[in-house]
């Protein structure tokens, strides 16, 4: 489904603004706080219903209580996405997809995106958590049981750091949380693998195209039991590490402590990428997450891409517009 127009209404720094989109490649000039990025975020509500960077009432203009954003489709669809503010502050949302009214976005009227902003960038050398987001994130997308599976795991956590952080809890106790914890790891890192195999096939391909050069990437997995006969180990490190746990109050090991690493060879390209290649290796992500979303998905992504020719050389821009 391809994006005809787009009007915007009382829309971040939009007091009324209308586009029309061309079913190819759109660029958007203008100078800074033109509006680009206000546009971009614009159009990624009206596919997936929220933000990537601000809450609801920070899309509603300055100085008033409502927004809208109206969006037109080749399939003679429109997209109506209302946000109203009340005297307390709390924004309520409203979605209108031909005329059906919904308080929020569907599964089935959700579009399939992927984004590039500066902000990626950091990905190689952020925390861990931000590339444990990632798979996370893109595994929702494609997966329609992972949603699920990573809020049950979470609530897990949870729950067995509590039951640590208690007054004296017996071992029985948190063996019992030890099972269902192992459980849901298991299908967690079992999916994530599988998503970074996919991504490591076409990771090297993807970035020579754009860079112009091989560098030799591959994505491992990381974590602190081994992968082989994962339940049980992760079983027995549970059980060995219960002093721990205690002393610090949180659970060790597990999947929200694990990790993806890019090498390029045998060494980490978080240690040896100059600034080009670290945004030529995003972007190419960014185009496999559009190849694996829409095998998934069965529907063609949007692709949204800011500020995206700063720091690639003329030669990287050429590459990068032609895939």
């Amino acid at each position: 489904m391809l994006f005809t127009d787009i009007r915007l209404q009382n829309f971040r720094s939009y007091k009324e603004a209308s586009f029309e989109l061309d079913p190819g490649v759109n660029i958007v000039v203008g100078p800074n706080a033109a509006g680009k990025t206000n546009l971009l975020e614009a159009l990624m509500v009206g596919a997936v219903g929220k933000s990537y960077r601000a809450k609801d009432n920070l899309l509603i203009a300055h100085g008033e209580s409502w927004s809208r954003i109206d969006i037109h489709t080749d399939r003679n669809i429109t997209r109506v996405v209302k946000l109203s503010s009340n005297p307390t502050g709390k924004v309520e949302k409203q979605f209108m997809f031909d005329e059906k009214i919904y308080k929020r976005m569907t599964v089935d009227n959700r579009l399939p995106v992927v984004l590039f902003e500066p902000e990626n960038m950091r990905l190689l050398n952020a925390d861990p958590s931000e590339r444990r987001c990632y798979m996370d994130d893109l595994l929702e997308q494609t997966l329609p049981t992972y949603s699920k599976l990573r809020a049950d795991f979470k609530r897990v956590v949870s729950q067995r750091n509590a039951l640590l952080k208690a007054h004296n809890p017996s071992q029985s106790q948190v063996f019992a949380w030890n099972i269902r914890f192992c459980e849901l790891a298991t299908e967690v890192v079992q999916a994530r693998r599988v998503l970074l195999d996919k991504i490591t096939e076409q990771l090297d391909d993807v970035y020579s195209s754009i860079a112009r050069k091989k560098l030799d990437l591959s994505i491992t997995y990381f974590s602190k039991t081994p992968l082989a006969d994962y339940s049980n180990q992760l079983m027995k490190q549970l059980t060995s590490d219960y002093d721990l746990d205690r002393a610090r109050g949180f659970t060790g090991r597990g999947p929200q402590r694990d990790d993806m690493v890019i090498y390029s060879g045998q060494t980490p390209l978080s240690e040896t990428a100059s600034r080009g290649e670290n945004r030529s290796l995003v972007l190419s992500l960014k185009i496999i997450e559009l190849m694996v979303l829409e095998e998934a998905t069965s529907k063609r992504p949007l692709l949204l891409l800011d500020d995206v020719f700063s720091e690639l050389d003329g030669a990287r821009r050429s590459a990068l517009t032609k895939l």
